[in-house]
């Protein structure tokens, strides 16, 4: 297998192409890229933006130039030695009309051949959820009508633009008779009579037939777990990767599968053992992958957890929660506010899927002693639910592994006095299958989907509610941070680095994606609040005051109110590009475009005064204005005061900028730049952070460009982290084995400044890296009378300093002055 030094994320699509790419190659070689990653590259919905609502698993998008597109750009790669690494998404493909399997099973039902390929509840009709109202309404306001299948000219059911093919025998025979109807009950009456019904898109999370991603009812699950349906859903892929035109793949939301170990194993089987192979998994705190998984690793979100570790000053964080609590007028209670959002997401987003769990379990006979009803089962399975702490567990038909009965125990004793206790030991039996014969099938059904469940209940209660509610630290609402207040250290840091190398040296390491909350140097400059909490909160006083006449006073309270006010300016700082000045109003006006789209879809993941399936207008309104009057070219005084409040911010982001890259060029894992971040990336979450970048600018970059960090205008612009990048990556292309072998090992700091460095050294056959960089000078950003004492094996060495080339001899002493990063190997 050949594990890559580095890889680039590309987004496909919104203009971007396989032949664009081709004439980004030159410069994906001067950067010292090995790897392209692409997103989803097979056919999507028309005018998908992303990819991943695939409508043909078999067919390279003609979008972005299709097969011929695709075979011009692996040529191109492989000239330059380079590979390739596709996205690719298992668990589910798009509930389209596009999608011809989908639509196949539409019309001909159970009977469809392709009926087993998506789960779907077969005790029920499919539900199509896509009307703006029930049925009965959308029928009595004449927008449901009866024409010609425009692909086959048999009768067919029009909504708009949609139109759902009618099952044969509803119409064989009076075909003419059929296409004729104008009666709203005739129609009903033959609506009745299909294996589908239309219904309000309203309704899907109570009444949803079939699995689908998260609460996403455009996407259907897929059912992998089925031979068939593995091998007709990864024809294409399996013929690339064994052409050699593909080198990996990278697995979208691995745990929405029935079996991830079982599908991982197939797909090992199915590609050959040179396949790099990456999941996309959330790891909590302290969790590993199975050792089982034939996979390199992750692709990385715990690694940005533990980057937080080493960025996030301990000792004034509960300072910043304080001035928080101070602005909200009430107690920051987080353990609270996730057990609310996770309350929220079983009882009324995921209702649907709560409620088939609590029949299966119903259904389930042979469990002795069963003294408790149906109200004591429904809550002890809302309990158990609430409190998972992690995504999955790992069961399946061969049952349970340790780990996962060792988790399952834990938590029943969890919540063992907030439910039943016969209640919660009847879950415990069928969740680890020690159920009767008899029972076995609906038990066995009842893990499956207790399993895909708490996943989407973990990321919908915390990334994507608990994170939009709670704004202390902006910084740590992140793609799999630990969403309770938790210490951070310098150690834990060094610790999760330790296993990292490990566990999963070649898993991915990235510090931005297409899913991040923000992007990499938003996070590294919002994260140094922790060092001046009460510079902080005095400029969000000042600001607050400023704008107080623009808070509206609705019947439900101020809009925004001040915990939004809070999150509107550290959101705002963080996003602020570094040389915007306040009367640049084009470059306001530009980020202002940005910003809002950003502010409502924050409001309504929250979840609290408004919501994607219940809007405020009135609230998100007053919210919008609120931000539009912030940035308005009235707003002088603000403006000018924020842009200068802002600056030592920007300085000590920039610092971080710079740490946390080559911390990730440098430690445990294979480094990944996503689209643009190699300069600045302060982009906001999606659809923001998929823009795509200034390749124009990029590819300024030259080979001989040395880093000059006493330029500050270089730092500013980003073109100091960018060519940082390149001089470390392109020592990674020249020394694969050392970066994918060495050991990790953190290195002890001593003097004046010690809280302030991190340093470690990888060494391996007789090789050796030294890394020093800066973390924590908000303040100060000097180095003076700190140093490192090298051990045996580093000391009386001449070391190469990777930036500028120079050789260094080094005694057993390294001696630190100004808080310049370091970069030092020696062969």
């Amino acid at each position: 297998m050949t594990i890559p030094t580095a890889t680039y994320r590309i987004q496909f699509r919104n203009g971007m192409t396989f032949d664009r790419v081709v004439a980004l190659v030159p410069y994906l070689q001067t950067l010292g890229i090995s790897h392209v990653y692409a997103s989803p590259i097979f056919t999507a919905t028309r005018d998908s933006t992303h990819g991943y609502d695939v409508t043909n698993v078999n067919e390279i998008d003609p979008a972005i130039g299709g097969r011929e597109g695709f075979n011009r750009l692996a040529s191109t790669l492989q000239q330059a030695g380079m590979g390739l690494i596709l996205d690719i998404v298992p668990n589910h493909m798009a509930a389209s009309l596009e999608n011809a399997w989908w639509q196949d099973v539409i019309a001909h039902g159970p009977e469809s051949r392709y009926a087993h390929y998506f789960d779907i509840d077969p005790s029920r009709r499919l539900t199509l959820p896509f009307l703006g109202d029930d049925f009965a309404h959308v029928l009595a306001n004449g927008e449901i009508s009866i024409k010609p299948h425009p692909d086959t000219g048999h009768p067919a059911l029009a909504y708009f633009d949609s139109v759902y093919p009618l099952n044969p025998q509803s119409w064989q025979g009076r075909e003419a008779e059929v296409l004729a109807m104008t009666s709203p009950a005739d129609i009903a009456a033959l609506h009745d009579r299909q294996s589908w019904e239309l219904t309000s898109w309203r309704d899907a999370r109570r009444t949803l037939s079939y699995r689908r991603f998260f609460e996403i009812t455009g996407l259907v699950g897929v059912r992998v777990e089925d031979e068939d349906v593995f091998q007709a859903t990864h024809a294409l892929i399996l013929e690339l990767v064994k052409s050699g035109q593909v080198d990996g793949l990278r697995l979208d939301h691995i745990d929405g599968l029935a079996d991830p170990q079982a599908y991982v194993q197939r797909l090992r089987s199915a590609t050959g053992p040179d396949c790099y192979i990456t999941v996309e998994k959330i790891l909590a705190q302290g969790e590993h992958l199975p050792d089982e998984w034939p996979i390199a690793g992750t692709t990385g979100y715990e690694f940005i957890a533990a980057l937080s570790h080493a960025l996030i000053d301990d000792r004034h964080i509960d300072e910043l929660h304080l001035a928080y609590e101070a602005v909200t007028e009430e107690r920051n209670d987080v353990a609270a506010g996730l057990r609310a959002a996770r309350e929220l997401m079983v009882d009324r987003n995921f209702e649907g899927e709560f409620k088939r769990l609590l029949t299966l379990a119903t259904s389930v006979v042979g469990v002795e002693h069963r003294n408790f009803g149906e109200a004591e089962l429904h809550v002890a399975l809302r309990e158990l639910l609430i409190a998972f702490p992690v995504y999955r567990t790992y069961g399946n038909q061969a049952g349970m592994p340790l780990a996962g009965e060792t988790l399952l125990t834990e938590v029943l004793n969890k919540v063992k006095d907030s439910a039943s206790p016969a209640a919660l030991s009847f879950l415990q039996a069928i969740l680890l299958g020690a159920v009767s014969e008899e029972s076995e099938r609906d038990a066995a059904e009842f893990r499956l989907r207790f399993q895909q469940l708490t996943g989407p209940l973990m990321a919908k209660s915390v990334e994507d509610t608990l994170f939009f509610r709670n704004h202390a630290l902006l910084a740590v609402n992140e793609v799999g941070a630990e969403p309770l207040p938790h210490t951070f250290s310098l150690a834990q840091f060094h610790e999760e680095m330790r296993i990292r190398q490990l566990k999963q040296p070649d898993a991915i390491s990235t510090t931005s994606t297409h899913d991040t909350k923000r992007g990499e140097d938003a996070r590294a400059r919002l994260y140094t609040l922790s060092e001046a909490p009460a510079q902080w909160a005095d400029h969000v006083a000042r600001w607050r005051h400023m704008n107080q006449a623009h808070i509206v006073a609705l019947k439900e309270g101020p809009a925004p109110e001040a915990a939004v006010e809070w999150m509107i300016y550290q959101a705002l700082a963080g996003a602020w590009p570094t040389t915007l000045h306040h009367d640049d109003v084009e470059g306001i006006a530009a980020l202002e475009q940005r910003f809002l789209p950003f502010m409502e879809k924050a409001l309504r993941e929250a979840k609290l005064r408004t919501d994607w399936g219940d809007s405020d207008e009135a609230y998100e309104t007053a919210v919008l204005d609120y931000v539009r009057h912030l940035l308005s070219r009235d707003n002088a005084a603000f403006l000018q005061d924020f842009t200068h409040a802002l600056q030592p911010f920007i300085r000590a982001g920039l610092i971080n900028s710079l740490t946390q890259t080559l911390i990730k060029l440098t430690a445990p894992g294979v480094p990944d730049i996503y689209q643009g971040s190699e300069r600045l990336d302060f982009s906001l979450v999606d659809p923001d952070n998929r823009r795509e970048p200034d390749y124009a600018l990029l590819q300024q970059l030259t080979a001989e460009a040395e880093p000059d960090f006493d330029n500050y205008q270089d730092w500013l612009s980003g073109a100091l982290k960018q060519q940082l990048i390149a001089r470390v990556l392109h020592l990674r292309k020249a020394q694969p084995q050392f970066f994918r072998m060495s050991d990790y090992q953190p290195l002890p700091v001593e003097g004046e400044h010690q809280h302030n460095v991190i340093a470690f050294a990888r060494q391996f056959n007789g090789r050796a890296l030294l890394v020093i960089v800066p973390r924590l000078i908000f303040a100060d950003g000097q180095w003076g009378n700190t140093h490192i004492a090298l051990s045996e094996s580093l000391a009386h060495r001449h070391y190469r300093h990777v930036f500028s080339g120079a050789t260094i001899a080094i005694d057993d002493v390294l001696q630190l002055d100004t808080a310049t990063p370091l970069v030092l190997f020696s062969e």
